[in-house]
């Protein structure tokens, strides 16, 4: 039975659902429909997610700031919000795109319907739009700035304002190329999350700092079930922050760095860089996820560019190559690095990494994407140190990837054993994802 304050007798419209709204991309293309959640104006980079479910963590994700998110899922809000899913304390995305928004809510564990969050927390979104058509637009494309307008915002003078006039105030909204966002979503004090849990209580078998980029709060709930004190500090931390973290452990308890997701582009992250290569300057074991994919990319001297459409969903393929199986992971990214992924021989390539005359040693790609062969992990040969460039503390999405907090741990408790040894040797990549791989940079 129904719980009776579950909001499952709310409303079928709440009083945002009436008013017209308009969805306007810089090319000058323009969608009309209703407004979803609160009304006004918001820009952003217009992103499509493919996720059928776990919308509360995609709405709460820091990654997504400044970005308008539309679903490619036609029915959302169905379960409708609570308490206990969030990944941040707040909304981060900057508008939200759906088809068919739920009529009512209907699960046990929802407090409030999608509508009702996205309004009181002033999130301007529309429905009623062919996100279909949209989704393809963007494919063809690529992502570009949008803006979403609803109430007295498509209004002026008692009339509707010209289409001429917001495709200008898109196209005048700043571009996620170049953009620094990690200082606006990090923590802006450190703060600790002790081992839970089975090891709840017991001396952490390992204390890592982790540096919040726009950390979703599933990963350091990740580690510390493995028994991992987790010390979650600002982005603008320095080194000396980090081994002042340390400061009280004997040397020989383990310890490492973890970089965490975030927004923007990993080319304006120069500081991130330079703390990442005091890290492995230092022989601390480092462990990458997402945005911290990147920058491990970029300190070792690969570049990274800008994908046509970028990764987001919980649906994508990925093949490790230390245990030669494909897993379905969680993604959010539009930006890539740019290592060599395959020999000649169509084998794995093992490159020298290009910073500072090769002195971080020999790096391999050690996950695929198998849509478009972007790389999706990056592995260190003669330093502890590797990355991967999607989610796999699972919030929300499959959970074929959790195995690499283990891998961490590992790399912290066992350095000797580093680096996991490659099981598989993929035939040459097929002309049709070569294409594809190229056309994404």
């Amino acid at each position: 039975m129904t719980p009776a304050d579950t909001p499952a007798s709310t409303p079928a419209q709440t009083p945002a659902q009436t008013t017209t709204a308009a969805l306007v991309l810089e090319d000058g293309t323009t969608y009309r429909g209703r407004a979803y959640g609160a009304t006004g104006t918001s820009f952003g980079e217009i992103v499509f997610s493919t996720g059928m479910t776990g919308y509360q963590e995609t709405l709460t994700d820091p990654s997504y700031h400044r970005q308008i998110v539309v679903m490619t899922a036609p029915h959302v809000g169905n379960t409708g919000v609570n308490d206990e899913d969030p990944e941040s304390g707040r909304i981060w995305v900057s508008g939200y795109v759906v088809r068919d928004p739920a009529r009512r809510v209907s699960n046990w564990r929802a407090q409030r319907s999608l509508g009702e969050e996205l309004a009181a927390q002033g999130v301007v979104g529309i429905s009623d739009v062919d996100t279909r058509a949209l989704t393809r637009r963007l494919r063809e494309e690529g992502v570009m700035r949008a803006g979403i307008f609803s109430g007295d915002d498509l209004v002026r003078g008692g009339y509707p304002r010209p289409v001429e006039e917001l495709v200008a105030e898109v196209q005048a909204s700043p571009q996620m190329a170049g953009a620094n966002l990690a200082p606006e979503v990090s923590t802006q004090e450190a703060y600790t999350v002790e081992p839970s849990g089975e090891h709840a209580g017991q001396p952490p078998v390992a204390t890592v700092v982790a540096v919040d980029l726009g950390i979703k709060a599933m990963t350091p709930a990740r580690l510390a079930e493995r028994g991992v004190r987790v010390v979650v500090v600002p982005q603008s931390s320095t080194i000396d922050d980090v081994l002042g973290a340390f400061a009280d452990l004997p040397d020989e308890a383990p310890r490492g760095v973890f970089f965490s997701n975030g927004p923007g582009d990993p080319g304006a992250a120069g500081h991130e860089v330079e703390l990442l290569r005091a890290v492995l300057d230092r022989g601390i074991p480092f462990f990458g996820i997402c945005f911290g994919n990147q920058l491990l990319g970029r300190a070792l001297g690969y570049g990274t560019y800008k994908l046509g459409y970028g990764h987001r969903g919980i649906n994508q393929p990925v093949l490790d190559r230390t245990t030669a199986k494909v897993e379905v992971t969680a993604h959010n990214h539009g930006f890539a690095v740019d290592a060599p992924v395959f020999a000649e021989d169509g084998s794995p390539a093992i490159s020298d990494a290009p910073h500072d005359g090769g002195r971080y040693g020999r790096v391999v790609v050690s996950h695929v994407g198998l849509n478009d062969q972007v790389v999706e992990g990056l592995t260190c040969l003669d330093r502890p140190a590797f990355s991967v460039q999607y989610h796999p503390e699972a919030a929300a999405g499959p959970h074929d990837a959790a195995y690499l907090f283990d891998r961490f741990v590992g790399l912290m408790t066992n350095p000797s054993a580093w680096p996991p040894a490659l099981t598989t040797q993929p035939a040459a990549q097929p002309a049709a994802a070569q294409l594809n791989s190229e056309e994404n940079h």
